[in-house]
């Protein structure tokens, strides 16, 4: 099932994200939870990282980049979007790629979408060194309600 109706380079909006799976080839990472999968950008979802020009960032970016750059990976679109972004969670041969980026202490848990699925990877990656908790505030969007 096609995600998007309309896909788009990534400086233009998206016009309508569909509920659905997508599976493809990664042809781009924007940064640390923003994939695209041919021209289409995906957000993953309840994940935060910080931008590729903040401190850290370069590494997360360049953590998913060697994650998933040119590997196929499976996404399960929500239905919504932000910034023109499709938002999924997104599998790379079964393995949950956010829940990777946080284990690998490059990423944090963004409680409030994703129920605190990640949570326990953070504290694993913390309770092993990892400073992403405190070196990387959540901002107040990212926070449960």
């Amino acid at each position: 099932m096609l995600a998007c109706l309309l896909a788009v380079p990534w400086s233009a909006p998206v016009a309508q994200c569909s509920r659905g799976t997508l599976t493809g080839q990664v042809t781009y990472v924007r940064d640390g939870d923003t994939i695209e999968l041919a021209e289409m950008a995906i957000r993953l979802q309840g994940l935060a990282a910080p931008e590729w020009n903040e401190p850290r960032g370069r590494k997360a970016r360049e953590a998913m980049i060697s994650l998933v750059h040119g590997h196929t990976v499976r996404c399960e679109l929500d239905g919504t979007r932000t910034d023109g972004r499709c938002i999924g969670i997104c599998y790379l041969e079964g393995q949950d790629i956010s829940e990777a980026m946080v284990r690998r202490g490059v990423a944090r848990d963004s409680p409030r979408f994703s129920g605190a699925r990640y949570g326990p990877a953070e504290r694993r990656a913390a309770a092993e060194g990892s400073t992403m908790g405190r070196d990387y505030p959540l901002s107040g969007y990212c926070r449960p309600r």
